[in-house]
């Protein structure tokens, strides 16, 4: 009999090599002083494996992992959008990839120009007059954001000014970038409609006010229909407005926050622009401001020295909160990132934006008939949240269960319960990369699982049924971390 699943990690044996290494030239003893006697094993257990044996073993690993090439990933909020290969490859020329971050301006205007360029569309993009692309992630770029805020006020004598007022269905990031620069954060309710509450709004608002922070469109995926009369109110409060860009998505093309009386926003590059997403980074969390804020960018400023006519990087900049990221960003991501701007154009980028409409207020019209949509039928913008709430008190079925049951599917769980305000709430963006035929899919493999709720309760419960790894205790596993593997078979043949 053979053991076939422990064959795929216990390879070892005996003789077999991968690399035939030359030989050491060294006694013992220069060995021991070179490396320290101390640091030297006479038995050292490591698996004796062929080339071949590695190349399948981590080539069979990298078939568990699940991404946004393999299938569909309607991870909301998220915006798990197909990184176009062109982005890569452009990102990979040799002008580009090869480039050292200490290299005298002089030997990289290519490089700068593409910054600046970029700064500007990007600035364009969101009706801004200046952008940074040096912030490493949307959290960073709260963050500079916040830092630029509370400078604008230092400046103008008003110290006072220590609260941010946000929505109860914020991004968690938002109350946590407030925090860390110093502000008092005031929670107000979203009204019955799912939309900041205006009568709320006013009563939080006053001269300690520094800041609104928002996110438009809201993480219910509903646009702010009083947005403007929103940014009145804190503006004549003596305050500005934030805004969360990470869902820029739904409006590339179509409308600008700056139109709307932003004064300050951030892009997350990996949602909007298709750079790649996960992993740890690296990221770029552009920030975009008005004029008032401008003076207050985080150095170096990347610009064009009208005098020269060549590009520096300016120091000189007595407002500046000063530098928040080594050199100056992720200049590969903002590649990708330019690249994907340039090949769609205008008229290209605003159907991004259509699309990844239509195909979430598809989604919604299709699922109504089968699960509760947050705040009512009407349109949302790019993503959709529907509740599991009436499978939670028919068939004691929940969000969790109907996204574990979607792995058996082979397709990735939408974002759960989240927002926080949406009870059993599962957050569904298809973004504008998906086709119908996938779409369709989808929708058709939720209907399955909403009359398997309340045919078989019971196979939702206990799914996942056929991935490698079942249903975890998920308590325990965060109390008692074991990311190290250890052999259990001494012997894969019996």
């Amino acid at each position: 009999m053979t053991m076939l699943e422990p064959l795929i990690f216990e390879l070892s044996r005996e003789g077999r090599t991968g690399v035939n290494g030359p030989k050491c030239n060294l006694s013992d003893k220069e060995i021991g002083d070179l490396l320290g006697s101390a640091n030297l094993r006479s038995n050292l257990p490591l698996p004796e494996v062929s080339e071949l044996d590695v190349m399948r073993h981590f080539t069979h690993l990298s078939h568990k992992n699940y991404g946004i090439d393999l299938g569909f990933y309607p991870l909301g909020s998220c915006t798990m959008k197909y990184n176009p290969r062109i982005n890569e490859r452009t990102a990979a020329l040799p002008g580009f990839a090869s480039l050292h971050p200490l290299q005298p301006v002089e030997t990289v205007q290519g490089a700068l120009e593409l910054i600046v360029q970029l700064q500007d569309i990007l600035a364009t993009i969101c009706g801004m007059d200046a952008t940074t692309i040096q912030p490493s992630a949307g959290a960073h770029g709260e963050l500079l954001s916040m830092m630029m805020i509370k400078a604008y006020h230092a400046d103008r004598g008003e110290t006072g000014r220590n609260e941010v007022v946000i929505p109860d269905s914020a991004h968690g990031t938002n109350p946590a970038s407030a925090a860390r620069c110093g502000f008092k954060v005031r929670s107000i309710p979203s009204d019955s409609k799912g939309c900041t509450d205006l009568s709320a709004l006013k009563s939080a608002l006053g001269p300690k006010t520094a800041a609104l922070m928002l996110t438009n469109p809201n993480t219910v995926g509903l646009f702010e229909v009083d947005i403007v009369e929103i940014c009145k109110m804190v503006h004549e409060a003596g305050g500005l407005v934030y805004c969360d860009g990470a869902n820029m998505n739904a409006m590339l093309g179509l409308t600008r926050p700056g139109d709307m009386g932003f004064d300050v926003m951030h892009f997350n590059l990996h949602k909007t622009f298709s750079t790649p997403h996960g992993g740890g980074g690296p990221g770029c969390g552009a920030v975009s401001v008005k004029s008032c804020l401008e003076p207050y960018l985080p150095t170096p400023v990347v610009r064009l020295d009208g005098e020269n006519g060549g590009y520096i990087l300016d120091e000189n900049r007595p407002q500046s909160i000063g530098r928040i990221h080594s050199f100056y960003g992720a200049f590969l991501i903002a590649v990708r990132a330019y690249t994907y701007i340039r090949t769609l154009g205008p008229e290209g980028l605003r159907s991004v934006g259509e699309n990844a409409v239509i195909n979430a207020n598809y989604i919604r019209s299709r699922l109504s008939e089968y699960y509760d949509v947050a705040f009512g039928n009407q349109p949302c913008m790019h993503e959709v949240v529907i509740s599991a709430s009436k499978q939670k008190q028919q068939h004691g079925v929940r969000a969790l269960d109907i996204s574990k049951r979607l792995m058996d599917y082979g397709i990735h769980p939408p974002t759960n319960y989240f927002p926080l305000i949406v009870p059993e709430a599962l957050m569904i963006e298809p973004t504008e990369t998906e086709g119908k035929q996938t779409i369709d899919h989808f929708i058709d493999v939720m209907i399955k699982i909403a009359k398997e709720a309340e045919e078989d309760p019971e196979l939702l419960l206990t799914a996942p049924h056929i991935t490698p790894v079942s249903r975890l205790d998920e308590t325990m596993a965060v109390k008692n971390l074991d990311l190290r593997y250890e052999a259990i078979f001494k012997d894969t043949h019996s």
